[in-house]
């Protein structure tokens, strides 16, 4: 093509390809203004305008928008930047896919209603704040205005989902089992009822932690005890049911006493709700943490020595 020849609409869509509406569009917009007119009014256009062209396909097909093309067309901003500025818009809408793309997996997975589909659909919609926002309701609705163990409240408080911003189906998933546990009306009930008995000890005098060398103690003692076979209700078990017995009175100021075992297995069949275990489960998983061992077996084991073993 000459230098100095100028060129129809017909023939600017001959060579890139490009509809004629799209160029006559592009045109009337005045992204693509015409070199000159022919005697009959007809757009025509030069080199310069087909490389115009060829740089408005380019980021169209990179899904630029029209304003951003008509800045990088006015040199208010270069393709640099204007790249930039997409690229980074992109990381959102990929964000968005890729979480849309776990809540339909999920929703195949469990072959859910559309009720199911439109609830999983709002709880990962949730903000970070707005995520956070529910389990703090939660915190409060079960631990608020009562004189529960201030580690355990702290530690709740400090321990929020953190869901990435390129989750996992996994990830998304434990957020969407969160959500409708710290919802339950039941799970709420049941750890009020712990905050509450754990309001009464602290009433009692104990006003000390977390007791984490304590339930390591009882970890370990009762994992050996599984692993070696013993049955809750042997008189092997009632050793150390005995044992651990005086180290919970010990800790807590008592005394070994059927009134005290009595109370302790109260406590435990309290506290050994297994949704609580899930509870930190599901967290460490959102928030990408190694998954706690479950100690769920060690108080099963625990609580059903102590029914058969009432007595010091």
């Amino acid at each position: 093509m000459d230098e100095g020849t100028l060129y129809t609409i017909g023939d600017l869509a001959r060579r890139t390809g490009l509809p004629v509406r799209t160029i006559r569009f592009y045109s009337d917009t005045g992204l693509l203004p015409p070199t000159d007119r022919s005697p009959a009014n007809h757009r025509r256009y030069d080199l310069t305008a087909i490389t115009r062209l060829e740089l408005i396909r380019t980021l169209r097909e990179l899904d630029l928008d029209l304003v951003t093309i008509r800045r990088v067309l006015a040199e208010d901003i270069t393709v640099s930047q204007a790249a930039a500025v997409h690229a980074s818009a992109l990381d959102v809408q990929i964000q968005v896919l890729q979480v849309r793309r776990a809540v339909l997996r999920l929703v195949a997975k469990r072959d859910s209603s559309t009720k199911e589909t439109e609830l999983m659909h709002r709880i990962v919609q949730l903000s970070e704040a707005e995520r956070h926002r529910l389990v703090h309701d939660f915190i409060e609705s079960t631990f608020g205005a009562v004189d529960a163990n201030p580690a355990l409240v702290d530690l709740l408080r400090s321990t929020m989902p953190n869901l990435p911003g390129e989750p996992t189906a996994e990830q998304v998933e434990a957020w969407i089992e969160l959500a409708r546990l710290v919802q339950d009306s039941d799970f709420r009930a049941g750890i009020r009822r712990m905050a509450e008995h754990q309001a009464a000890e602290r009433a009692d005098g104990d006003r000390t932690g977390l007791h984490r060398e304590l339930t390591d103690h009882v970890i370990e003692r009762v994992t050996a005890a599984v692993t070696a076979g013993i049955r809750p209700s042997s008189a092997a078990a009632a050793g150390i049911v005995a044992e651990l017995v005086a180290r919970y009175a010990g800790t807590f100021g008592k005394t070994d006493s059927a009134g005290y075992r009595a109370e302790l297995l109260a406590r435990m069949e309290v506290a050994n709700d297994p949704r609580v275990e899930q509870y930190w489960h599901l967290i460490s998983t959102i928030n990408g943490w190694p998954t706690p061992p479950s100690i769920a077996p060690v108080f099963d084991w625990l609580i059903r020595s102590l029914q058969h073993h009432g007595r010091p």
